[in-house]
């Protein structure tokens, strides 16, 4: 069932949305914009506040607020038998993350490690 008043708020949200998107869109300064409309500065403020009231409380929301669904990334664990390359003849990055040590030479697809960093942020 729609609840009038709230019908109301929000057409008037809408309005005064509408007329203060019009004042960017024509570069007029607020004082300019509201003797050319007929409006008082003061109202304009006003509904300026509610506007972004309302749309802090539209971002407060937690419906709008979307976790990314769950995936897996191909992870590798060897142990070297021998002992890796120098830094100096392979590039290589080096990343530790809470105890975890990752390091990859620059043949390492970078998608694939952007994909393992992903996981590991959680």
């Amino acid at each position: 069932m729609l609840n009038t008043r709230e019908v109301a708020k929000e057409y008037r949200l809408a309005h005064w949305t509408q007329i203060m998107q019009e004042r960017v869109e024509n570069g007029l300064s607020i004082k300019d914009y509201c003797k050319q409309i007929g409006i008082c500065q003061n109202t304009y403020f006003y509904w300026q506040r509610r506007i972004r009231a309302a749309a802090c409380e539209q971002l407060g929301k937690p419906a709008l607020i979307q976790k990314p669904a769950p995936s897996f990334s191909e992870v590798m664990v060897v142990e070297p038998s021998a002992p890796l390359p120098s830094a100096e003849a392979v590039p290589q990055l080096r990343i530790e993350i809470s105890g975890i040590q990752i390091t990859a030479d620059s043949s390492y697809p970078p998608e694939k490690l952007a994909a393992l960093l992903r996981e590991l942020r959680c």
